[in-house]
């Protein structure tokens, strides 16, 4: 690849030669992108060449299965929507086989517009054929197919699912069920699979730009934002100030406000089964940004997996079952009666049932709905939970059972292992979500020899769960202190609670290449918490691969204008990553009141710091028009104070502070001091409408007092 830098010249260059330079770069930088599509496709090309596995094992059955990937018409949750299927439902078709099959998989691509893909979640696979468009598997184009092949090393519970874009989202998943080879013990006369998932009638894109642009619209739609009469109504209000003197934000329990929760694509799903039988659920979550709390009114879940592999029996009364994460349950239905197998949103905003037998309905009963405002209550239970004494209470909202999982089979343990620390890493305001700080791209690939055991330390700063999931690898999760480290349970996804750590170990010993580590809650992969881990030869030797990462899209733009009687004003925003691009506008709503803008480039340098340089023009008395620069510092109780220095000799000190006083009403206040502008000052109250429109009431020290509407696009 070939990269150009202008470099600053003291001769000012001739327009024929800025052209003809110009004309090359992009003749150099077309000829590069070419080429390296040209490498991709070589690479892919010489994988795909080599033996499949039905040819490296033509002893074992080989089951094919065609899936065609397509939109249709569904009401998921009572409107009729554009819903991506596969076979033309959501979820998908259940994929069955037994350990030491060959799965001949062929995915055709009917969609018109976009790639699509699928990844095999938690099966051991060759890197190839894990699913990863462009890291691991060409991506799947318009009209186009790939047959996916790979020997079925395991038996449980699994999944698939796109892993392009927010297809995921949209309906691309479904069940894998394995066999064992040889036929288990036990009773069950019904198996059956049960795939979770959340849905919104909004476009997922959407979603996603809503997040960044730092609206609370979605927890306002739930009722879990919080104002200082809320905290102060719920006894909370010490606990909300001290959060914001140490710039902490609310601690949120999801992030999108769902239109239906699911289970098969249902909101209600009837479980076969006549009294007395026992059904095997294989429960899988493959929502996008939903925990879910699982309750059975039938009495305690009996857990004999998690994550496809067997665990010794485990009874629990409540089940936290995190995005990614899959358990099998024994449920026993009752002589009589229909019973309720439960779903709840860990926000409580919603919940979706199955039910087993017929007859005099018994209801199973969720968990209490979350404080928004205990914040301290909720972190001392995780502490407890994570460290717990003999005789340990129950809580009403449990963790996920780790610490009483075993293995139903004693596993190797490595004698020694690498220690690697990874800090899930996150701020809410901007919805930048990231390991250490850094994206995939800026981390680079964490390498790892084959055959090497490392052990990760997943340390989370934010104050929200994180599935983190790994592709083509178990881990072994490890306790201090723990009594048998080989009954440890082996995991493909993990959840970290918050401001807490796991700690996860794994072999390097599925083969050579590049595997995603990523957050499986879809909105923070997709704006940066991944991280690829690069499994090399022996001596460190690194394998061909493919050029590029597995990179989502994180550029939107989103705009804002405020009508009042008294003035205007309006902003943009185009953002891609750390970089923004702005424009802020304010002016009088009579002729000759004047007006300030400003056009700038910031740089997001972490949660207290931004940068920015650009053109302000300003009519107002003592302004002038010029270049500016300067920075943001964001002080405790999340207080901004800005520092500007403009050409002409103009310098500014700024600080605004926004306040949410109820539910929907919120204030923003406003002071900045000029050396040639002198002192103003300004004070806006906002009370939401709808996602897009506000209520407005202003005051100006400029303008004066005027009352309008706001309006968001």
């Amino acid at each position: 690849m070939v990269s150009f830098v202008n470099s600053p010249t003291r001769r000012r260059s001739h327009p024929v030669v800025v052209g003809w330079v110009s004309l090359l770069v992009l003749l150099v930088t077309a000829s590069s992108s070419l080429a390296c599509e040209l490498c991709r496709a070589a690479y892919f090309g010489a994988l795909e060449a080599a033996p499949k596995a039905s040819q490296t094992h033509p002893n074992a059955r080989v089951v094919a299965y065609k899936l065609e990937i397509g939109a249709s018409e569904l009401s998921p949750a009572g409107k009729p929507v554009q819903v991506l299927t596969v076979n033309g439902t959501s979820p998908g078709p259940v994929l069955r086989f037994r350990e030491g099959d060959v799965a001949r998989i062929t995915v055709r691509n009917t969609l018109q517009h976009e790639d699509a893909s699928i990844h095999w979640h938690g099966l051991l696979v060759p890197n190839l054929e894990d699913g990863v468009p462009l890291l691991t598997t060409p991506a799947i184009g318009p009209g186009q197919s790939r047959v996916f092949e790979f020997l079925i090393k395991q038996h449980g519970t699994y999944w698939y699912h796109s892993h392009t874009a927010y297809q995921k989202q949209r309906g691309i998943h479904g069940a894998i069920v394995i066999e064992p080879s040889l036929a288990s013990k036990g009773k069950i006369d019904h198996d059956q699979a049960i795939v979770l998932s959340d849905w919104t009638n909004e476009a997922p894109r959407e979603v996603q730009r809503t997040l960044q642009r730092g609206s609370d619209w979605y927890a306002l739609r739930k009722g879990a934002a919080q104002s200082l009469y809320g905290a102060w109504q719920a006894g909370h209000l010490g606990e909300y100030l001290d959060r914001e003197k140490a710039l902490v934000p609310p601690m949120d329990f999801g992030d999108v406000a769902y239109d239906a929760f699911l289970m098969n694509g249902q909101r209600r799903l009837q479980l076969p089964g006549q009294p007395g039988e026992t059904i095997r659920v294989r429960l899988i979550n493959a929502g996008a940004a939903t925990y879910f709390y699982l309750d059975a009114a039938t009495g305690p879940l009996r857990i004999i997996a998690a994550d496809g592999l067997d665990v010794k029996p485990l009874e629990t009364t409540r089940l936290l079952i995190g995005p990614a994460e899959c358990y099998d349950l024994l449920v026993t239905i009752p002589r009589s009666g229909k019973w309720e197998l439960r779903a709840t949103a860990q926000d409580g905003s919603g919940t979706v049932s199955a039910w087993l037998g017929a007859g005099e309905t018994h209801s199973a009963v969720g968990p209490p709905k979350p404080n928004p405002y205990g914040m301290s209550d909720y972190l001392m239970s995780i502490l407890d939970q994570l460290d717990p004494e003999p005789g340990a209470q129950v809580f009403d909202r449990p963790l996920a059972p780790y610490a009483s999982l075993r293995a139903a089979q004693p596993h190797a343990v490595p004698t020694s292992a690498r220690e690697v620390t990874l800090k899930l890493a996150g701020d809410m305001m901007r919805y930048v979500w990231s390991f250490d700080g850094l994206s995939a791209e800026e981390a680079g690939p964490l390498k790892v020899r084959r055959d090497e055991t490392i052990r990760v330390k997943l340390v989370n700063n934010t104050m929200m769960h994180h599935p983190i999931h790994f592709h083509g690898h178990f881990f072994r999760l490890v306790t201090p202190g723990e009594d048998d480290p080989a009954t440890a349970p082996l995991k493909h996804t993990v959840d970290v609670p918050p401001m807490s750590t796991r700690l996860i170990e794994f072999t390097a010993n599925e083969g050579d290449g590049d595997w995603l580590l990523h957050c499986h809650l879809l909105y923070h992969h997709s704006s940066g918490m991944m991280r690829v881990i690069r499994v090399t030869g022996p001596a460190g030797e690194e394998p061909p691969h493919a050029p590029m990462l597995h990179v989502m899209e994180n550029r939107f733009a989103w705009g804002e204008a405020t009508l009042t009687s008294a003035f205007h004003q309006a902003s943009a925003t185009l953002r891609q990553g750390n970089h923004d691009f702005t424009l802020d506008w304010m002016q009088g709503a009579h002729s000759g009141d004047g007006h300030e803008g400003l056009l700038a480039y910031r740089y997001y340098a972490g949660p207290r710091w931004t940068w920015f340089a650009g053109y302000r023009a300003d009519s107002m008395m003592g302004g002038v028009n010029g270049l500016v620069a300067g920075a943001t510092y964001r002080l405790p109780y999340f207080i901004d104070v800005t520092f500007s220095q403009q050409s002409g000799g103009e310098s500014r000190l700024a600080v605004a502070k926004s306040l949410q006083l109820f539910d929907g009403l919120g204030l923003n206040l406003s002071l900045q001091h000029g050396r040639h502008t002198g002192t103003a000052g300004a004070a806006m109250l906002n009370y939401t409408l709808t996602k897009e429109t506000s209520l407005t009431l202003g005051y100006s020290s400029e303008f004066g007092s005027g009352a309008g509407l706001t309006f968001r696009f």
